[in-house]
């Protein structure tokens, strides 16, 4: 892979998701003012504007592409040999599929270090109803979703959840009109973390995965119980198997396996894609896996069950 030099920061987002905004207020801060000239390259050109005067002391300079088809290595090469920018900043057109930026080759040394998504939580499930296939798309590699114009009534847990299945690793944060909102996962949880045994029902898999995820500390000691199908994974070893539900983030033909590492006695006896109904305790351990920490099961009961009446878990 070759090295980075010329960082691009890319802008996704549908019409009037905030992205100006958020540019604008980003174009600002104290560590865009540097001697470096700054490529602004618009894609998309909403109601909000950019302030000429912190293009002007930001040292940034504004190129515009309205069609797709002119969005191309020649294009961006003949940027890159006017202007010589120290960073890119590419303010997407949110009809564009990003894998087909992502795709393409990009001038020698240019490469994306960050990529951001705003979404306007007001008409999000709007978008999720008409353009679910574009967004998931966009939001596939993200490094931060921002959903701004947030209120009290919306189903923000939902929302995150929706983001989590679609990329794990995305930072998902929730803004109002007056700045970040506290833990929306707050008092929501449809089972009792206090209990000796957390039964988490199949229509909550997907909840208890993705909060486990973001608050591990929530569950380390204690004792889950849940149905899942049997992954080995080469190499794990014979003590080892994923215990997860296959989550659908688009489409029948886009899945991805949600499970965690798990150790068990019982784990050489289990096929690959067999139904059993786990009872383990809950760790944390240094795994290649995770490249890093994550959350390791210790099954004392692991028994064979009927395959659930809906295998894939769902978001909505």
């Amino acid at each position: 892979m070759n090295e980075i030099t010329v960082p691009i920061y890319l802008i996704t987002g549908f019409l009037e998701s905030g992205k100006t905004s958020f540019l604008n207020f980003t174009l600002q801060q104290d560590y865009f003012y540097t001697e470096g000239t700054t490529l602004l390259i618009l894609c998309e050109e909403g109601e909000v504007e950019y302030d000429k005067a912190v293009l002007e002391m930001s040292n940034t300079v504004v190129e515009i592409i309205e069609k797709e088809e002119d969005l191309t290595t020649d294009r961006l090469a003949a940027m890159n040999i006017l202007y010589q920018p120290e960073r890119v900043i590419i303010e997407y057109n949110g009809m564009w599929l990003v894998s087909n930026f992502e795709k393409m080759q990009k001038p020698e040394g240019w490469g994306v270090e960050q990529q951001i998504t705003c979404v306007d939580a007001s008409t999000f499930q709007m978008y999720m109803a008409n353009m679910k296939s574009i967004f998931m798309d966009m939001v596939r590699n993200s490094d931060m979703v921002v959903f701004n114009r947030c209120k009290k009534e919306d189903p923000l847990a939902t929302y995150r959840r929706g983001i989590k299945v679609a990329n794990q690793r995305a930072e998902v944060i929730f803004e109002d009109e007056e700045g970040e909102l506290d833990d929306i996962f707050q008092d929501e949880m449809p089972f009792d973390v206090n209990a000796p045994v957390i039964d988490i029902l199949p229509e909550d898999y997907g909840i208890w995965f993705v909060d486990a995820m973001d608050h591990p500390e929530t569950y380390v000691n204690k004792t889950v119980k849940f149905k899942a199908r049997v992954m080995k994974p080469r190499g794990m070893g014979s003590k080892f198997f994923v215990p997860g539900r296959t989550a659908m983030t688009c489409c029948a033909d886009d899945t991805t396996f949600l499970g965690y590492v798990c150790k068990s006695a019982f784990a050489p006896k289990l096929q690959q894609g067999q139904w059993v109904e786990v009872t383990a305790k809950v760790g944390i351990e240094n795994r290649m896996e995770y490249q890093g920490e994550g959350i390791v099961l210790y099954a004392d009961f692991v028994e064979p069950c009927e395959p659930l009446e809906e295998e894939m878990v769902y978001f909505n």
